[in-house]
């Protein structure tokens, strides 16, 4: 379905922008040829150099995939609205809006637009991440927790494209925080453990007075997801699947839960369980969930979350088609939610798939959030 839609894509492009160019037929043939490339490079690169989820090629070269693929993608999208534009401007005067839809200088300002936020999203995707510190009034907290600091890291990505110079510059980032506990919510890594082994290895450098505990995300099953397990223990980082643990500070209770990804079902694993996870929890404990996906965020709070941690989002990547992110995961996308008797954080995340590395709008975070007591009712 990806590739029919990315292909639609492109020859709406060709349609609207390529062919009414006053270029020889080769030119426009071989410019629609590129377009229709650019759109469905992923074919390319899953059939020729590794797969879907990880091309294994080198990162210069997923940076200019990337940036022409997002250049079509915003180009389709100035055309659209010129268009739907045009059209609106047609029922009240005919001549206008045809002359808005035939403008030579509009369509070649709305491409050189398109070309240049591209490259601007690129250079967004793959910087390292700005602390975002956000408080959190945790209800049930003891006060013992109340200045306890979290550092919150998902959506890290590593692959071809952010590879391990990258990752330690997250990890020194996220240690320079002197962080009491640090939370990965999944999406480490795209490909394989042997591909990877050297760009998650400066996840083991990760310090924090409690630990690091992490669940996986939807990319982790998509290759050796049990190797992935195994490579995560081996870094010190505590997985948390379907299942809770304890903190004590001063004698005082923190509880960490943590679930699966329904992408499990794709390697007959242990799909997302709530009811597992919170078994055996004390009535009236404060509870952080932490759950890649930021759906399923009522059901949560029904089983006594109080504060949820999320990512797979990505903050939607790109300001306004960030909205259709939002559709697609029951209204959640970025930023605090109140659902219910619980707050829901999803994370803009600190890196994203090499497979469209633009950001626009909606920049990527290494999240601090400083936990206080909630007020006595």
């Amino acid at each position: 379905m990806f590739h029919v839609i990315t292909g639609l894509i492109a020859l709406y492009v060709i349609w609207r922008f390529v062919w009414p160019l006053h270029w020889p037929a080769a030119g426009r043939m071989l410019l629609a040829v590129l377009v229709l490339l650019s759109a469905e490079h992923h074919l390319i690169t899953r059939n020729f150099f590794g797969t879907m989820a990880s091309p294994e090629v080198p990162a210069a070269v997923l940076m200019a995939l990337g940036a022409a693929f997002g250049a079509v993608i915003l180009l389709a999208l100035f055309l659209f609205i010129r268009d739907a534009a045009g059209l609106a401007l047609s029922v009240f005067s005919r001549s206008r809006g045809r002359a808005l839809l035939a403008c030579p200088r509009l369509r070649t300002g709305l491409a050189c637009a398109a070309m240049a936020l591209s490259v601007l999203g690129v250079w967004q995707a793959v910087r390292v991440p700005e602390v975002k510190t956000i408080e959190v009034a945790l209800p049930h907290l003891p006060r013992a927790y109340d200045g306890f600091r979290i550092v919150h890291l998902t959506d890290l990505h590593a692959s071809r494209l952010l590879q391990a110079d990258w990752m330690r510059a997250v990890v020194a980032r996220a240690n320079a925080l002197e962080p009491d506990l640090t939370l990965i919510t999944g999406d480490l890594v795209d490909g394989t453990p042997a591909a990877r082994a050297a760009d998650v290895q400066p996840l083991a450098d990760l310090r924090a007075t409690h630990g690091v505990v992490a669940i996986p995300g939807n990319h982790e099953y998509y290759a050796e997801y049990l190797g992935w397990l195994q490579a995560f223990e081996k870094l010190g980082l505590r997985m948390l699947l379907n299942a809770h643990m304890t903190l004590e500070r001063d004698g005082q209770p923190l509880v960490l839960a943590g679930i699966t990804d329904s992408m499990a079902a794709r390697v007959g694993q242990p799909l997302p369980d709530i009811d597992a996870a919170m078994k055996g929890v004390p009535p009236a404990s404060a509870v952080i969930l932490l759950s890649h996906r930021p759906v399923g965020a009522e059901r949560h709070a029904q089983a006594g979350a109080g504060l949820q941690l999320s990512g797979h989002t990505h903050g939607g990547q790109i300001l306004g088609p960030h909205l259709l992110t939002q559709l697609a995961n029951e209204g959640y996308v970025s930023g605090m939610y109140q659902v219910g008797g619980m707050q829901l954080y999803v994370s803009n995340g600190a890196g994203l798939w090499p497979g469209f590395p633009i950001r626009l709008g909606r920049p990527s975070e290494i999240t601090q959030i400083v936990l206080r007591a909630a007020p006595p009712a």
